[in-house]
C-alpha cells in the first residue's frame, strides 16, 4: 500500500477541523526514529492533533506503522532532499524539496497551523523569516525558550535571532514573552524584567533606558519589574526577561554550561569513595528529584515568535521525551491562539513607536551675550 492509502488525506483532516502540525522527520541528530518515537508520545498527550510528517516515506512509514496512536493521524509528504547541519542558511534557501523547506512551506500556505524541526537552527530561522515572513505590526521575530529558576520556569528571548536591537525590539520581544508566558506557563500576570549591567536606574546603554521608560508607559507598565542582572535569571526574580539575541544566547549557553558542571562536580563527589557511594544512596531520592527540576528535556522547545504560523526548534540532540515536549510547546500555542493573541497585544501597543522614539534634538536658539566678569 502507498503512505496516501494508509493514512488520512489533507481533505479529512480539513474536514474534522484538526489542529494540524507540519513535522520536519529528518532533521536532527537521531532522525527519524526520535522524531517519530517523540509523537508517539505526544500523540496521547494531544489526541485531536494531526501530524504531516515530511520526509523519507521509506524511513518514516515502518515507524508509524509500529505506533497505534499515530496510525490515522500521520499524513506522510515524501521529500528527496534534507538540510544538513552545517549548511549555511544561503545553501539551504535552495533546497526546495527538503524536509525542513516543505514543513515551512505547509505553514505558510495554511495547510498547518506550526512547524517544528530539529535540524539546522540557522536555516530553520531564515527559511521561516523569508517564508512564513514577519506578522503585521513587527518588526523582527525573536527566538524565546524556558529554562529553570528558583522560583519556577523563566521565558527568556531573545536568544539568537538578532544579535542587535534596538528599543522598538525590545519593546516588541516584552510584549511577545508577556503573552508567551500566559499562553505556556498559564501565568495571569507574569513579571518582566530588562537585563542589563546592574540594577540601578543609570545603568546600562540609552537604547535600553529608552525601553524601560517605555514599558513603563506601556499597557504592561505595573508588571515591568526593572532591570535585571544575570543572577537574576536562576534566581526568578521576574517571569520573563527581555533582551538582545546577542546577549541572550551567551546567558543561555552560560547557564547550561554551568548545569553540566555541576552535574559533574556531583557525579565526582559522589563516586570519590565508599563513603561517598554510601553518601548517595541516602541523598538519591532528593537527587532524583533535582535532576526532575533541571532535564533538560523539559525545556526543550525555542520558540520563533513574531511570525505568521507558530514555528517551534527542538535540540538537535534530544529524545523522544524531549522532542515530545518540544511538540507539547507548539499544540499549547495552536490549541491557544497565540499570534491571535499576539495581535491583540499590539493593538493595545499601537504607539510603541512614538513611546520609543529618539529624543528630539533642542532647537538652535541664538546665543546670549555673555556677562563679563567683574
Amino acid at each position: 500500500m502507498t503512505p496516501a492509502a494508509l493514512y488520512p488525506t489533507t481533505p479529512l483532516v480539513s474536514e474534522l477541523s484538526a489542529p494540524v502540525l507540519a513535522v520536519d522527520a529528518m532533521g536532527g541528530d537521531h532522525a527519524p526514529g526520535v522524531i517519530i518515537a517523540g509523537l508517539d508520545i505526544a500523540a496521547a498527550r494531544h489526541p485531536k492533533a494531526i501530524f504531516h510528517v515530511f520526509g523519507d516515506a521509506a524511513l518514516i512509514e515502518p515507524l508509524v506503522r509500529k505506533s497505534r496512536r499515530l496510525v490515522g493521524r500521520v499524513v506522510i509528504c515524501p521529500t528527496t532532499e534534507v538540510i544538513a547541519d552545517d549548511f549555511k542558511p544561503t545553501a539551504a534557501l535552495r533546497l526546495r524539496d527538503a524536509s525542513m523547506r516543505r514543513a515551512i512551506d505547509a505553514v505558510a500556505a495554511g495547510d498547518a497551523a506550526g512547524i517544528i524541526s530539529a535540524g539546522n537552527t540557522g536555516a530553520m530561522l531564515a527559511l521561516a523569516k523569508i517564508v512564513i515572513k514577519t506578522m503585521a505590526g513587527i518588526d523582527r521575530p525573536a527566538m524565546a525558550a524556558i529554562a529553570p529558576s528558583a522560583k519556577g520556569d523563566v521565558v527568556m528571548l531573545d536568544l539568537g535571532a538578532n544579535m542587535v536591537c534596538d528599543a522598538r525590539n525590545l519593546l516588541e520581544f516584552a510584549v511577545m514573552g508577556e503573552m508567551f508566558a500566559r499562553t505556556v506557563l498559564g501565568l495571569p500576570r507574569p513579571t518582566l524584567g530588562l537585563l542589563n549591567v546592574g540594577s540601578e536606574e543609570m545603568k546600562g546603554d540609552e537604547t535600553l533606558k529608552r525601553t524601560a521608560e517605555a514599558l513603563r508607559a506601556s499597557p504592561i507598565g505595573p508588571q515591568f519589574h526593572g532591570f535585571v542582572e544575570g543572577h537574576d535569571i536562576a534566581a526568578g526574580t521576574v517571569d520573563v526577561v527581555i533582551t538582545d539575541g546577542f546577549t541572550g544566547n551567551v546567558a543561555l549557553k552560560t547557564g547550561e554550561g554551568a548545569l553540566r558542571l555541576v552535574g559533574e562536580l556531583l557525579k565526582r563527589v559522589f563516586t570519590a569513595s565508599i563513603a561517598a557511594r554510601l553518601a548517595y544512596i541516602l541523598a538519591k531520592p532528593g537527587l532524583n528529584r533535582l535532576r526532575e527540576w533541571l532535564d533538560p528535556r523539559r525545556y526543550n522547545g525555542a520558540v520563533l515568535l513574531g511570525l505568521n504560523g507558530v514555528v517551534v526548534k527542538s535540540h538537535g540532540g534530544t529524545d523522544a521525551e524531549g522532542f515530545a515536549h518540544a511538540v507539547d510547546v507548539a499544540m499549547d500555542m495552536i490549541d491557544n491562539r497565540f499570534n491571535e493573541r499576539i495581535k491583540d497585544g499590539l493593538r493595545q501597543h499601537a504607539d510603541r513607536e512614538a513611546l520609543v522614539a529618539e529624543p528630539a534634538a533642542p532647537s538652535a536658539m541664538p546665543s546670549a551675550p555673555i556677562a563679563s566678569a567683574r
